[in-house]
């Protein structure tokens, strides 16, 4: 039986090799855009208006308390929960917050957008209090297990 030619013994094919490389190239590619960008919001990130600035020092929030559990994932889920207040003259529709999650430096760690009054509800009314609920289920490793700051992003009226 006649040897194989020897020109083709260490050939190994190319196009394989070159899609993997092109895979991983864009894995990384993704993986780098994905943790660059700006922290996520559950929101667009449209600044308050004046009427809504001017109005926020009406609303209250009262008996707010954290806890987290484990979901059937067996992921955890930090959720905040307390009450907010109306002590305004006008009807909301729907009133977001940022929850600001700082790390054991002090620094911010997460940040994420979220309705405490929403839209498809009822309007919370004016001397209204209403409960809320926010569940966190994606917080990074490395933050300090401290109640979020929580600021008033938007407030829509009803009109």
């Amino acid at each position: 039986m006649p040897a194989p030619p020897i020109s083709s013994l260490g050939k190994k094919p190319v196009a394989p090799l070159i899609v993997a490389a092109v895979v991983l190239v864009l894995a990384g590619a993704a993986a780098f855009f994905y943790m660059a960008r700006s922290s996520p919001t559950s929101a667009p990130s449209s600044a308050a208006s004046p009427q809504a600035k001017a109005y926020v020092h009406n609303l209250a929030l009262s008996d707010v308390t954290m806890r987290a559990s484990e979901n059937f994932m067996r992921q955890q889920v930090v959720e905040i929960e307390g009450k907010i207040s109306n002590n305004g003259p006008q009807s909301l529709q729907s009133v977001d917050v940022y929850c600001l999650f700082y790390g054991v430096d002090g620094r911010e760690t997460y940040r994420e957008r979220v309705p405490i009054v929403r839209a498809v509800n009822a309007p919370l009314k004016p001397n209204e209090t209403r409960a809320f609920r926010l569940p966190f289920d994606s917080l990074p490793d490395g933050w300090n297990q401290a109640m979020p700051k929580m600021v008033i992003a938007q407030i829509a009226f009803t009109h």
